[in-house]
């Protein structure tokens, strides 16, 4: 049927279903206030002003591309950026993901206290990111944290967490991976929903606990191990709050992120135009790697019925 056709053929609306409508365009009515105010507009200023110089003081003038051009050949500290920030996502995620799925199915057996163990896990996913910078900068301190105060204790050599370039990252994979309890728990109700007859029926073909995580646990969860990846990467590209209480991108500019820049070059230098167009960026860069990661599921998700 053509879509004319279907035109023809519709019934017009009664006196009841117009009342309807308008009942619910009147319900919806403030989240479509919301979306087209606190979304549909920034995004499409954010945008414009990618385009332009604008320092917030004078009117924007329009550039074209400029700031992009200047992104990738003008500005020299960029493509550390890009580096920075791939090695922290392209480590720290799959890290995080993994140290969550292991810590989940070990909550999930029968232990003493695993429910104390829960709360505890769960615990860094509350803690405001503040205090938690506070807390780590107390551990990893080179001059009076704890953990450093241990070494000297036992005589062995300081390491520099926070003040090193080569250490820098890790310590912020570290930081990043104590934090994953909304993971754990997300992993947790995951495990919930395998079905005992899979393993029953596993434990009578003779497969021990290894056989049984491997081709029963990981395939019936892939798909949420999926969704905590995409979520992981998501998160892992903005990161900001953390890193910047922590290092303020250094030292020598190793902890320089996508979103540590963007907020350098508009709070700081005031180029509003460029961080911008940082914006824009980082988003295609989270587009590309999230299409990558749905093209890449279908060799490793199963679905409930495959």
């Amino acid at each position: 049927m053509s879509l004319l056709s279907f035109n023809k053929n519709r019934k017009p609306m009664g006196i009841q279903e117009k009342r309807n409508l308008r009942v619910g365009l009147l319900f919806v009515a403030p989240w479509i206030l919301g979306f087209l105010l606190y979304e549909l507009y920034p995004l499409g200023a954010s945008f414009y002003y990618s385009l332009t110089r604008y320092d917030i003081i004078r009117d924007p003038v329009f550039i074209g591309f400029e700031n992009y051009i200047d992104l990738f050949t003008d500005d020299a500290t960029f493509p550390t950026v890009l580096w920075n920030t791939l090695y922290y996502v392209g480590f720290g995620v799959p890290i995080g993901i993994a140290f969550a799925f292991i810590v989940a199915n070990l909550l999930n057996t029968k232990i003493v206290g695993r429910a104390f163990f829960r709360g505890v896990i769960y615990l860094p996913s509350i803690v405001p990111a503040v205090a938690s910078a506070m807390i780590w900068q107390f551990l990893m301190s080179v001059q009076y944290g704890a953990i450093n105060g241990i070494l000297r204790t036992l005589s062995l050599p300081i390491i520099p967490f926070l003040a090193n370039p080569s250490w820098a990252k890790p310590s912020l994979i570290l930081v990043s991976v104590w934090a994953q309890g909304a993971a754990v728990v997300i992993f947790l109700a995951a495990l919930q929903d395998v079905p005992r007859s899979l393993y029953e029926a596993a434990t009578v073909d003779g497969a021990n606990r290894w056989q049984k995580f491997l081709n029963v646990t990981i395939p019936m969860t892939s798909p949420i191990i999926l969704f905590n990846l995409i979520i992981g990467f998501i998160n892992g590209f903005q990161s900001f709050t953390v890193p910047w209480l922590l290092t303020e991108g250094g030292p020598l500019n190793s902890t320089e992120f996508l979103l540590v820049h963007l907020y350098r070059n508009a709070f700081q230098y005031f180029r509003m135009g460029k961080a911008s167009a940082i914006a824009y960026v980082m988003f295609v860069i989270i587009v590309i790697f999230t299409i990558l990661m749905f093209r890449s599921s279908d060799r490793w998700v199963h679905y409930g019925g495959e």
